[in-house]
């Protein structure tokens, strides 16, 4: 039976029972409606979005410089806005085609094998493209880098990732790991660092073990932000694990999104490599370090306690953070909706999304569903037979 849960829904209503299929739905649909929403103001400051906006962004907006988009700078060609997700969602959507094809726990060898494959042969619809074309076509540079190291240069895949600059570019789609290992954190973390290893190195490559983590524990009955936030600080390390310490110490005053910007930027910045000027990184920026983290991690958890795990409410304020937003928004949305489910999410935005991007954002969910499922069950097996195994050796009755 499903454990109880008193999260409350986008009607203020409060459901009974999540099962694992309404968390995955949840966070992935949660996933793919943040990173639309934070689209089109990627890369600004607060003051700039509140300017170009007329105040905060309270849903989906469009692009940037209007119908100028096609050739506007620094952007072109890309039609970021009117509900169009980003590589985020392209690279997390690749991923569980990998988990359909190989069914089962992955690491390095599995980007390499399937990952790098399906990104540089298989044409699908590119949203902010408007076209069919490659996924290598459209993803950044940290991303084309997997392409790169594993394909042509034939890098062992779990240290394929060294040398890449430093970013968010994994974390950003590992929110899969989580919720094939929901509810066990600590595998999420496990896995995804295994995974990241053939794309990321030093705190690009934590963050994606702490945000794995953070979706697997958002799936665990009775989670709360609080408690989310307690299981990254017990798995992060060095200056990931100093920044998410930072930001939700700050965070923690606060219940208004609008009065935490600041706050939570200032909090983040002695940690973040990018610098001031997001467009504009400083020569340091994207190195590795112990002492530093990304941004976007700590000030999504950071978010997720300002905003009480309430999905509008957490999503906007990342959204109106500015600088990586969608991607910020990416991973706060993702754990919103592990923790409610897809109730908290505004149909209007989902319709709009779905609609807008041409993907069918509840497909991937019942595929990873499944895999879960079977991977857990392979897990049992495995352990029971351990546990046999080691009764028999210790002598133990």
């Amino acid at each position: 039976m499903t454990p109880k849960t008193s999260a409350p829904n986008a009607a203020g209503t409060t459901p009974t029972t999540l099962t694992l299929d309404e968390r995955i739905t949840g966070a992935l649909v949660g996933a793919a409606v943040g990173d639309a929403l934070g689209g089109p103001v990627e890369g600004w400051t607060p003051e700039q979005i509140a300017e170009r906006h007329g105040g905060r962004v309270t849903g989906i907006v469009g692009p940037w410089h209007g119908d100028d988009w096609r050739t506007a700078r620094p952007i072109a060609p890309y039609h970021k806005g009117d509900g169009h997700v980003t590589d985020d969602t392209l690279m997390t959507h690749a991923l569980i085609r990998v988990y359909e094809t190989v069914r089962g726990h992955l690491d390095a060898y599995a980007v390499a094998d399937h990952l790098v494959p399906d990104l540089m042969s298989r044409p699908r619809w590119i949203p902010e493209l408007e076209a069919e074309a490659l996924p290598l076509q459209r993803i950044f540079l940290a991303e084309k880098w997997i392409v790169t190291r594993l394909h042509y240069g034939h890098a062992d895949p779990r240290e394929a990732g060294s040398g890449n600059i430093v970013n968010c570019g994994a974390a950003m789609y590992m929110a899969p790991v989580g919720l094939v290992n929901a509810a066990h954190p600590e595998a999420a973390y496990a896995e995804a660092l295994d995974v990241a290893g053939a794309h990321q190195s030093s705190y690009g490559r934590e963050a994606a073990g702490v945000l794995a983590a953070a979706v697997a524990a958002a799936c665990a009955p009775g989670a709360t932000p609080g408690s989310v936030v307690g299981t990254c600080l017990a798995l992060a390390k060095d200056g990931t694990r100093s920044a998410i310490e930072a930001v939700c110490e700050v965070a923690s005053r606060h219940t208004d999104s609008e009065s935490a910007l600041a706050p939570l930027r200032a909090a983040v910045a002695p940690f973040d490599t990018v610098g001031p000027h997001y467009r504009d990184p400083s020569l340091g920026a994207r190195r590795p370090s112990r002492l530093h983290s990304i941004e976007e991690l700590p000030v999504a958890l950071g978010m997720l306690l300002v905003g009480g795990g309430d999905y509008r409410r957490t999503v906007l304020g990342s959204v109106n953070y500015g600088r990586d937003c969608d991607s910020i928004a990416t991973m706060s949305g993702a754990i919103c909706g592990a923790l409610h489910g897809e109730r908290a999410i505004p149909a209007a935005w989902v319709k709009t999304v779905s609609e807008a991007s041409r993907l069918d954002l509840h497909a991937p969910a019942r595929a990873l569903a499944d895999v879960a499922r079977e991977v857990f069950f392979r897990d049992t097996a495995r352990r029971r037979a351990h546990e046999a195994a080691f009764t028999a050796l210790a002598g133990v009755r």
